[in-house]
């Protein structure tokens, strides 16, 4: 991690023939210069295509629930276990990935887990003929489904070394003082994968024929198959690509005999709890954005006719939009217009969008302002919103949605940083820990399908209000645990 290289140390292969074309810089203090005066903007660059990639798999995660519902007839709780298996394939290859990424280097982990994300997708063309045997009688629908989400389970698994892996590396590659900057930075490519993967997603899983049945299981596979080829193209680059390995300054001096100081990572309170923190983050984040599309389609007011008009009015103006504006709205049984599956899951991407713009001027604002401040209110400020979404205050609540996204957006990255600092070469095993705290997104949206189940969408959303609280109170404590006033500084004297 960048605060962690007040004396970063590489051992630098030849530079690529890319990289020789990137002017070398004596600022030290560059964002994306290392203190020997190597500018490694390239390889952030290519390291932040990774968070492209799970961005844009994790949109499209986020908007399959319901076309399980409605092709397999399963519940709010029971389609959560889309969510299941895509965590706890984080939860199972967590530790693993860490092992491997210190044995192999950052560029053999990249590697090992693009080519498991290649596998994953590939598994999806098996997937979709058993389903295909469920509509000839010859399999049950849960066979179909657990085709479907060993493929799912197999991806997270490669993604996890992804994320053990470039999380960390993006904070080490310039100076320290831009260490939160560079990971959301990066982490913005995750918004922008996000946004592009439900627009995909709703192509591809909501997709009907001229008769207007729906198609989405027989070409479920296609954007999952696409992947699989681009990661194996990405794995070929990442192979000839300079990615230097980086050696992280131990500001707690886990790697010493010094008295006085533990070298366990689990010592340390402020990594401690950013492994919880992490945990009821995405938790809260996979219940919100597992639930989007039945929230949409089901809570906000009636939708004035004006809109619907309007919409295709615009795509008929712009030509190229006339097919993905149709369907937006669909007229219930009590003839309220509405939003359709669809249409929601358009608005998946307009959420995403207030996330993406989140990450950009998050990126700003932790270059002025303490990191652990702005999780702290950014996790108040979602307090706040789900309270607003569970009262039922009509289209007030609809954009308290949108804007939870907003809150949302840099806490992952922040958090990650604020629990890796200061642990030196351990970093890369406490990354481990923190991805596979993203086990929290398998357990909520279960519990918050079950409240929706019992009660509705709206009263479901007090379930991540608990967590944004956790993860409030864990951003304005972390000085306490850290010994620290910002992640600029430490105070390692003062022990924990």
């Amino acid at each position: 991690m960048e605060v962690f290289s007040r004396a970063v140390q590489i051992r630098p292969p030849a530079p690529s023939l890319i990289e020789s074309l990137i002017p070398m810089s004596n600022n030290k203090k560059s964002m994306f210069v290392l203190p020997g005066g190597r500018n490694v903007m390239f390889t952030f660059m290519l390291v932040s295509s990774l968070f492209l990639l799970w961005g844009f798999i994790n949109g499209m995660i986020d908007v399959m629930d319901k076309h399980f519902q409605d092709e397999l007839g399963l519940t709010k709780a029971q389609s959560a276990w889309v969510q299941f298996a895509h965590y706890l394939g984080y939860f199972l290859m967590s530790i693993p990935a860490g092992i491997l990424a210190t044995k192999l280097g950052y560029k053999g982990g990249i590697i090992a887990g693009l080519l498991l994300v290649a596998f994953g997708g590939f598994l999806f063309i098996p997937a979709t003929h058993v389903n295909a045997m469920v509509r000839e009688g010859r399999v049950s629908p849960n066979m179909a489904f657990v085709a479907f989400l060993t493929g799912v389970c197999v991806i997270a698994s490669g993604l996890t070394f992804l994320e053990t892996i470039a999380n960390p590396y993006t904070t080490v590659l310039g100076d320290l003082r831009y260490a939160a900057t560079r990971i959301n930075l990066a982490q913005s490519c995750n918004g922008v994968g996000w946004i592009l993967g439900p627009i995909v997603g709703s192509l591809f899983f909501y997709s009907k024929d001229a008769a207007g049945r729906s198609t989405g299981s027989e070409t479920l596979y296609i954007p999952y198959v696409a992947v699989a080829i681009g990661v194996l193209v990405l794995s070929v680059i990442f192979y000839f690509a300079n990615v230097p390995d980086i050696k992280m300054e131990d500001d707690y001096h886990l790697d010493d005999n010094a008295p006085g100081y533990s070298h366990s990572i689990w010592a340390h309170p402020h990594f401690t709890l950013a492994v919880a923190a992490q945990f009821f983050y995405v938790a809260a984040q996979a219940g919100i954005f597992s639930f989007f599309i039945n929230y949409m389609v089901a809570e906000p007011p009636p939708v004035p006719a004006s809109w619907q008009t309007g919409l295709e009015s615009f795509g008929n103006n712009v030509g190229f939009l006339r097919e993905w504006v149709k369907g937006w709205f669909e007229t219930g049984a009590d003839g309220v217009l509405r939003f359709s599956d669809k249409g929601a899951s358009n608005l998946v991407s307009v959420g995403l969008i207030f996330f993406l713009t989140g990450r950009f001027t998050g990126a700003y604002i932790l270059k002025k302002f303490s990191a652990h401040r702005i999780v702290g209110l950014y996790g108040l400020m979602n307090v706040i919103m789900t309270l607003l979404v569970f009262f039922k205050l009509g289209w007030l609540s609809f954009a308290c949605v949108f804007l939870s996204y907003f809150f949302m957006s840099i806490m992952f990255p922040t958090i990650f940083a604020l629990g890796i600092f200061g642990l030196g070469a351990r970093a890369k095993k406490a990354s481990a820990y923190i991805v596979m705290a993203i086990m929290g997104g398998a357990i909520l949206p279960k519990l918050m399908g079950a409240v929706a189940d019992h009660y509705d969408m709206s009263r479901g959303f007090i379930v991540p209000m608990f967590c944004f609280a956790f993860v409030a109170w864990y951003g304005y404590s972390w000085p306490k645990y850290s010994k620290a006033d910002s992640l600029h500084s430490v105070d390692v004297g003062r022990g924990h």
